[in-house]
């Protein structure tokens, strides 16, 4: 899918404005893709963008646009165009086509555009019986929310999840649900299988008075936070202007600075004095009137970083410092140690000589052997130069399926190849005639050597013992013994 893909991002576009505007409008119609195959849209335009990138700015601008004209119409008609639509948003998100920032302020839009937390006065773009904004933030969270699990996006998707439930039980605790209309099951499902799908270990609210509570003491932690960097912010100023008037003088920290800071999601580099009002301002209209978010309190998410890596980079000052220990030598003595002795035996290894040559199977010696007999009759009658001398038999062996082919192949001795392949041969075939001839005269010599041991051992003259000869040997009597002899004779 990919070399389709980059072979239509190389299609010139741009060439034709009415192929750009059409391309342009089939890829925000989302809604005329089925509803499984959104992602491969979305992968479609995520190839794309590299060539084109402006047709990546006009899409998303136009699934935003369509967003917002859905919320402001509200038809029934236009309810699976609004689902395809934030659909495609999630997984445009997936594929690293908008950052995270876009997906925020497009959830807190479902909560808060045209939203009114007072029954008394309904408002036309969201009246109480409608539910349908739950659905698209359901499935918005579905889409892309398990993506928000660490870093700044967290503490984000933990701060929404508490406005978002008061939302559900603002709608939910409304007069117009009673016992003979009661809460859609559907959607009570649909908040609860989404809610463990984000976060599983979440305690949910039981109803809308300990979700209003939760929010409020969210919003009393931030403003405390926001006053006291707004008080440390003061006191530097009063410091930089201490230093102007008198020359150098020394900027005094707290660390309750950096630990409000970290906390926040913001950095020193990029917090100023704007950005914190701004958010006191927001915070201070939250309370007053409900939830008053609109364009700028984006520009306050976005101060912590444009996506998850910026939040989570830490800087270190100073690097960590090498200590020297007993352990360290110890080591490193075992370890060249260890080098020495692997090195020392791959020297003793050794190295074997890779074959060049393939011997040819029997069976197609014994074939060959038939062949030049069968050849040699007429050879015999006609004096046929042979074969050899102006070409080089080999046999090609060729492998189709589990099957060995064998081929004959006739390479003349003018080619490189065969050249080179007759100069190899003949100098191995030197090679071993030297070492046979070194064998065999060793074999030579040794036999002559033994030869003339063997004479030598002849010729030498045997040593005679002369006292041998003088020693008179016993002889036993043959027989049984004479009894007159031993003992003498009666006589006697």
């Amino acid at each position: 899918m990919a070399e389709h893909i980059q072979s239509f991002g190389r299609v010139k576009i741009s060439d034709s404005e009415t192929i750009a505007f059409y391309a342009t409008k089939c890829m925000i119609a989302v809604w005329n893709v089925r509803y499984n195959s959104i992602h491969c849209a979305a992968n479609l335009l995520a190839g794309l963008a590299p060539y084109h990138e402006h047709i990546a700015i006009q899409v998303v601008d136009g699934v935003l646009e369509d967003i917002r004209l859905g919320m402001e119409i509200n038809h029934p008609k236009y309810n699976q165009r609004r689902v395809s639509c934030v659909k495609y948003l999630g997984e445009l998100y997936n594929y690293r086509m908008v950052e995270s920032a876009v997906i925020f302020k497009t959830l807190y839009s479902f909560i808060t555009f045209g939203v009114v937390m007072d029954e008394a006065n309904p408002s036309p773009l969201d009246p109480p019986e409608h539910l349908f904004r739950i659905r698209l933030v359901c499935v918005l969270l579905e889409t892309c929310g398990t993506y928000f699990d660490k870093g700044s996006s967290k503490k984000k998707l933990d701060c929404f999840l508490a406005y978002f439930q008061r939302y559900y039980w603002f709608k939910r605790s409304s007069g117009i649900f009673t016992e003979t209309r009661p809460f859609p099951v559907d959607v009570e499902n649909l908040m609860i299988d989404t809610m463990e799908c984000v976060r599983p270990k979440l305690k949910l609210h039981q109803n809308y008075e300990e979700a209003g509570k939760a929010v409020e003491e969210l919003e009393n932690e931030y403003k405390q936070k926001v006053a006291s960097v707004l008080t440390i912010i003061e006191t530097d100023q009063e410091g930089s202007a201490s230093e102007t008037e008198e020359g150098l003088g020394t900027i005094q920290e707290t660390e309750e600075y950096g630990e409000d800071l970290s906390l926040s999601g913001v950095d020193e580099s990029e917090t100023s004095q704007e950005d914190i009002s701004q958010r006191s301002i927001n915070e201070e209209g939250e309370e007053e009137g409900g939830i008053s978010y609109n364009e700028e309190d984006d520009d306050v998410m976005e101060s912590a970083g444009e996506n998850e890596e910026d939040d989570q980079m830490t800087i270190m000052k100073g690097g960590p410092k090498h200590i020297k220990c007993t352990e360290d030598e110890d080591f490193m003595t075992a370890f060249d140690k260890m080098m020495s002795e692997n090195i020392q035996a791959r020297t003793n290894e050794s190295l074997k000589v890779p074959q060049l040559d393939i011997a040819v199977p029997m069976n197609l010696k014994d074939k060959n052997k038939k062949i030049v007999n069968v050849n040699l009759y007429p050879m015999q009658e006609e004096e046929v130069p042979k074969e050899e001398d102006r070409s080089i038999e080999f046999v090609l062996m060729t492998r189709r399926g589990n099957k060995q082919q064998f081929t004959n192949l006739n390479v003349p001795i003018s080619e490189e190849f065969a050249t080179k392949y007759r100069e190899r041969e003949q100098a191995e075939k030197a090679e071993k005639e030297k070492m046979k001839q070194v064998v065999l005269g060793i074999h030579e010599r040794q036999e002559e050597e033994d030869y003339q041991e063997m004479i030598a051992s002849l010729n030498r003259v045997m040593p005679v013992n002369t006292n041998r000869e003088r020693r008179v040997r016993y002889q036993h009597p043959k027989g049984a013994p004479d009894a007159d002899l031993i003992f003498g004779s009666k006589k006697r």
